[in-house]
C-alpha cells in the first residue's frame, strides 16, 4: 500500500484500543518494521499523540481521547481554520463554545513546534468589527440558526425603523446571512405573505415553534437578499451606461464595490461598464468616484463628467471661502 494508506491503517489499529507493537504492525501490513518505525516517528512529528511503552508488555498506544480530535489537518489547513475563526467570532458567529472547543482542539493535538508556528501566525493577525454583536444578539442567532437548519417556524417580535413598537411575526427562516457588519435572516412572514429580510439586532423575542416548514429546492438566500438590497434595475426605465477607465487596480476596487459590483455590464483591462439607474449616476456615483482622484476617469456619459465637475467645483468654492 501507498505510505498514506499505511499510515492511516496504523491510525486506526491504535484508535482500536490498546497496544500494540511494532512487529504486529508490520506483520498485518506486510512491511518492515523499520518502516513502521518510521511511520510512527512521521506520526509523532504531525501531532498525533503516541504514547511508547518499554518492556515485555510494551507497545504503542494513544490518548483515549485522541478519537475525538482532527486527525489530518496539515499546518496549513489549521492556520486557515484559526484564521477563519477569528473573522467568525469578530462577526458574531452564534456557535462560539462549539467554536472555542474546536479551535482549542487544533491548538491541543499539536506538538510543541506546531503549537509555537501557530502562535506566531495568529500573532498580529486582527479583525476589527464596528458593530461587534451583542450577546442577546448572539442568543436569537443561535435560536436562529436551529430553526433554519431543522426547518422549524419561529414567532418574533421585530421593530422595524419606521415603527415605535415591535409587532409580532409568525416566519419560516429560510437563511442567515452577515453582511456589512450586520447579520441578517432571508424568512418567509406569515403576516405580510411573501419572503423578506429581517436584521437580527430588530428582533427583540424569538421563541421556536412546533410547526415545519420546507424550504424551496432551489432557493438562495444570499441570492434574494442582494436582489432586494439594491433596487433591481431589470425592466425599469432610465437606465444610463456608464463607462469609467483607469489603472486596473482602481478598476478592480470599483468592481468590487458593495453597490457597482452588482451593476457591472463588461470589464476589461483598462474599462469597466456599470448598468446604473441615471438618477443615481448624477447624484451618488461622482461622490463615490471623487476619492479615487486621476486613477479613474469618466469616459461616458457626459452627464456623469458634469455632476462630477459640478461636485469638485462645489468643493473648491467652498474651501476658498
Amino acid at each position: 500500500m501507498p505510505k498514506n494508506d499505511n499510515m492511516l491503517a496504523i491510525l486506526w489499529m491504535l484508535n482500536a484500543g490498546g497496544k500494540i507493537t511494532a512487529k504486529q504492525i508490520a506483520e498485518k501490513l506486510e512491511i518492515n518494521i523499520r518502516t513502521v518505525y518510521r511511520y510512527i516517528d512521521a506520526l509523532c512529528a504531525s501531532g498525533v499523540p503516541i504514547i511508547s511503552d518499554a518492556g515485555h508488555h510494551g507497545g504503542y498506544s494513544l490518548l483515549n481521547h485522541f478519537i475525538k480530535a482532527p486527525l489530518i489537518f496539515d499546518m496549513d489547513e489549521k492556520k486557515a481554520l484559526l484564521h477563519a475563526a477569528v473573522f467568525a467570532k469578530e462577526a458574531g458567529y452564534p456557535l462560539s463554545d462549539a467554536l472555542e472547543n474546536a479551535t482549542s482542539k487544533l491548538k491541543m493535538y499539536s506538538n510543541q513546534e506546531q503549537e509555537a508556528n501557530l502562535s506566531r501566525q495568529l500573532t498580529g493577525f486582527e479583525v476589527i468589527n464596528r458593530t461587534a454583536a451583542l450577546p442577546s444578539v448572539q442568543t436569537i442567532l443561535a435560536e436562529l440558526e436551529q430553526a433554519v437548519a431543522s426547518e422549524f417556524s419561529v414567532e418574533m417580535e421585530y421593530r422595524t425603523n419606521r415603527e415605535e413598537q415591535p409587532k409580532h411575526r409568525l416566519v419560516d427562516p429560510y437563511g442567515m446571512v452577515y453582511w456589512n457588519d450586520k447579520w441578517y435572516t432571508v424568512a418567509f412572514c406569515h403576516l405580510r405573505n411573501e419572503i423578506r429580510c429581517f436584521r437580527i439586532d430588530r428582533i427583540q423575542q424569538i421563541k421556536r415553534t412546533q410547526h415545519l416548514f420546507e424550504r424551496p429546492d432551489t432557493f438562495s438566500a444570499r441570492e434574494f437578499f442582494m436582489q432586494n438590497l439594491l433596487h433591481d434595475a431589470a425592466g425599469k426605465n432610465g437606465l444610463v451606461a456608464v463607462t469609467i477607465g483607469g489603472r486596473p487596480e482602481a478598476l478592480d476596487d470599483l468592481c468590487l464595490h458593495w453597490y457597482l459590483g452588482h451593476h457591472l455590464k463588461d470589464r476589461t483591462s483598462n474599462q469597466a461598464t456599470f448598468i446604473l439607474e441615471e438618477e443615481a449616476s448624477h447624484s451618488y456615483i461622482p461622490y463615490l468616484l471623487l476619492p479615487y482622484g486621476k486613477s479613474i476617469q469618466v469616459i461616458e456619459p457626459q452627464s456623469v463628467k458634469d455632476a462630477l465637475l459640478a461636485v469638485v467645483s462645489e468643493l473648491m468654492e467652498h474651501y476658498q471661502l
